[in-house]
């Protein structure tokens, strides 16, 4: 009982601070409000109170969700008590797909899942294969025979991973398809005896399990936290309401799910897609939250900027597929709660980083144009007649709830502070790239990006690559420097402090670059 009181007051005091979190910025806003003397001003409150709503109405969703995670164990458990054992084992088609993977690294983790505890009769191992490099293709050709999996490649990667399992499902007529990437290795071998009895529900479209990466660095760990965090309280609230989000592997789907939906919407992520066009046909899915394998860490900041890339171009791809959905009326399919679900995940990492980059362009011109609301300076904010509401103590009570948030959480869930730490200032880092990517899908762009591979022997060398990697980033950091610079010679030191805060968490772009490559 104590335990599970802890937990929820736990819980309560991380929503506490989500909440406390939005109305500073709604005190701000009104505060500028209430203090601005002309047009100008009058403007900058207007754009700081939007930016603050858009901010109130995330955090408070970000804080449903985590209280209410709490409860998914308990809901999970009256579903296990009603599971009964397989009676007649279904034919399942183990896939993996691949490109322009290592060879080695295929044959490992192919390996790894022919010890699926399962009936050999039953079960089909598929590789699929889109490498455009021959010695590659041919690599995997030769592992697939001497492992005895079938494997199929294509000459053009059209439609993505989803285009290739479309293709797979043409040449084959399992009941299951059990995913996994090509990167995972199988930790538990009762993958399909635990996962496959849930489709006893024949509106069950698909379970998802939890996905982590395998033990790394400090930084592969610290990015392995965005997902857990994922895992550990967005999947599974949305899964109480039967939403759960496919997360593209280590998850178990069925056939005829998929062909009721028309097969696998061919975008970049196709797995919230097809969430999204099982939850419109009516079909639900479950969330285990136990991992039955690891997948290869991200060791260099390279990758995470490529894995960041993707997901936002896909997510912007999923707004305007959602929206569009609404337009001809097929979204009402959906309740009220799932909608809420599906936007504000098609809107997570854009509002991150947009939002992000917002606040601090009208920070800079609340800074400079603050003569008609309020000049601090060192001496004054010593006064014990300084205002306790002016702009910067706000600014900066703002800054340090949200540092607070992911700290908190880490140092709970996960017992790391500096985790928390590194967490908050990746979010900057990654702000930029995340909107070039949004940018791109909103435009239609061509989907691939690259970065410059400096040689990490050479000193000069890498200062030049991490500098051009992250010109977008050191340009805008080195403005706020100087603006902050500026501000301090003009006797506003919280303005000058704030800036300067600013600049740092900007320019760890470079820091990033530079030290993880």
């Amino acid at each position: 009982m104590n335990s599970v009181r802890n937990g929820v007051l736990v819980r309560i005091l991380i929503m506490t601070l989500f909440v406390a979190l939005s109305a500073v910025g709604l005190a701000f806003s009104v505060y500028l409000f209430t203090v601005s003397v002309d047009i100008y001003t009058a403007a900058i409150a207007i754009s700081f109170a939007t930016l603050s709503i858009i901010s109130g109405f995330f955090n408070v969703v970000s804080s449903y969700f985590y209280y209410r995670s709490y409860f998914y164990d308990a809901y999970l458990a009256k579903i296990n008590e009603k599971l009964r054992p397989l009676g007649k084992l279904p034919t399942v088609a183990v896939v993996i797909p691949t490109y322009n993977e290592e060879p080695a690294m295929v044959a490992k983790n192919l390996a790894s899942l022919k010890k699926l505890d399962y009936d050999a009769r039953k079960l089909k191992y598929y590789v699929l294969d889109d490498s455009t490099k021959p010695k590659i293709c041919a690599a995997i050709e030769r592992l697939c025979e001497d492992a005895g999996a079938i494997y199929i490649h294509r000459d053009e990667r059209k439609g993505f991973k989803a285009g290739a399992l479309n293709n797979m499902l043409r040449q084959s007529n399992e009941e299951f398809l059990a995913l996994f990437d090509a990167d995972e290795y199988l930790t538990d071998s009762t993958f399909l005896r635990d996962l496959l009895p849930y489709f006893g529900d024949r509106k069950v479209a698909f379970v998802q399990s939890e996905k982590k990466y395998a033990k790394g660095t400090f930084f592969s760990d610290c990015v392995d936290l965005f997902d857990a965090l994922f895992f550990k309280f967005i999947q599974p609230s949305r899964a109480l309401s039967g939403t759960a989000i496919f997360a593209g592997s280590c998850g178990i789907i069925r056939r005829s799910a998929v062909d009721k939906i028309g097969g696998f919407p061919e975008y970049i992520i196709e797995d919230t897609f097809f969430s999204f066009e099982s939850d419109l046909h009516s079909f639900t899915s479950i969330y285990v939250p136990k991992v039955y394998a690891l997948g290869k860490p991200l060791f260099t900041f390279t990758e995470l900027m490529r894995q960041q890339w993707r997901y936002n171009y896909g997510d912007t791809q999923f707004l305007m597929h959602f929206f569009n959905a609404s337009r001809h009326g097929t979204r009402r399919k959906l309740s009220p709660l799932s909608k809420v679900d599906y936007l504000t995940h098609g809107f997570g990492l854009n509002y991150i980083s947009v939002v992000l980059i917002l606040f601090t362009v009208v920070s800079v011109f609340i800074v400079f144009f603050s003569a008609p609301f309020a000049i601090s300076s060192l001496q004054s904010m010593l006064d014990l007649n300084y205002p306790m509401f002016s702009i910067e103590v706000l600014g900066m009570m703002a800054f340090t709830l949200s540092l607070c948030i992911p700290i908190m959480l880490t140092k709970i869930y996960f017992n790391s502070v500096s985790k928390g730490v590194m967490i908050f200032a990746l979010n900057f880092a990654l702000a930029f790239v995340r909107l070039r990517a949004a940018m791109a899908a909103l435009l239609d762009a061509n989907p691939a990006v690259s970065w410059i591979k400096g040689d990490g022997a050479k000193l000069r060398a890498k200062l030049a690559s991490s500098l051009r990697n992250s010109a977008m980033e050191v340009a805008f950091s080195t403005l706020l420097f100087a603006a902050s610079a500026v501000a301090a010679f003009a006797y506003n030191i919280s303005g000058a402090v704030w800036l300067m805060w600013y600049a740092v968490l900007y320019s760890s772009t470079f820091f990033f670059f530079f030290k993880y490559g």
